[in-house]
């Protein structure tokens, strides 16, 4: 299972991924980078086939600059992500004799960043079309990306575009969390970047371990207001 979401905040957008591969028809299990750069001011992440991924790396590496600058960044995305999705498609063998059933070569891309203005979330689908959630102010991919959007749904009275990206990183941290703790296929080290107009921050290890503290505060604060809730 995996997870990659992101949330829209009053000066910018954070976008966070758990690190655990599953090969269930192999029996094997272990972290990997899911969350990657996207030039200064944007990040991206992918759920699916590690090959598809694999091939957008080095192209979203080396067109950042282009996607960014682009009029539609959602356009310029698909126009390069579509071809390492057709050359996948176009060579997968669907049944292999003596091989049980494949996992397919379907992916999801899931971008965010600051350009232009303003934040964005931009999703690029296995079909290849465009989906925008800026709007939404929310948006996961993966596998477990039904959790997500529910434990979001339940974060949403919380207001978080209304308020700076240091609550945006705890409240994707604790859904990350969250999602840990109910699924054994969902698992750490977290990657989160905050990215405000001024750019990307990729929190490293003691800023991701500060980010889970301050979750567990948040829930201790919740807990503490509903034991007053009668008083």
């Amino acid at each position: 299972m995996t997870v990659v979401l992101a949330v829209v905040c009053d000066d910018g957008v954070v976008i966070g991924a758990d690190s655990q591969i599953t090969e269930s028809g192999r029996g094997l299990s272990f972290p990997a980078q899911k969350l990657h750069p996207l030039g200064d001011c944007a990040a991206w992440g992918g759920s699916g086939a590690r090959g598809v991924l694999n091939d957008l790396r080095p192209l979203l590496q080396d067109s950042a600059t282009a996607i960014l600058e682009a009029p539609d960044i959602g356009d310029e995305l698909q126009e390069r992500v579509l071809p390492v999705f057709k050359k996948h498609y176009e060579n997968y063998i669907p049944d292999v004799p003596g091989e049980g059933a494949g996992g397919g070569v379907s992916a999801y891309l899931l971008a965010a960043g600051y350009s232009q203005g303003g934040p964005w979330i931009v999703e690029i689908n296995p079909n290849g079309l465009i989906g925008r959630y800026e709007d939404v102010g929310f948006h996961a991919i993966g596998s477990g990306a039904p959790m997500a959007q529910q434990a979001g749904a339940l974060l949403s009275h919380f207001r978080m575009t209304k308020r700076p990206v240091e609550y945006g990183v705890v409240g994707v941290v604790r859904v990350l969390e969250a999602l840990e703790r109910t699924s054994p296929s969902v698992g750490g080290p977290f990657s989160v970047a905050c990215i405000r107009e001024e750019g990307a921050h990729h929190l490293n290890e003691k800023e991701i371990a500060k980010a889970l503290k301050d979750a567990e505060r948040w829930r201790d604060l919740e807990q503490k207001a509903l034991d007053g809730l009668f008083d």
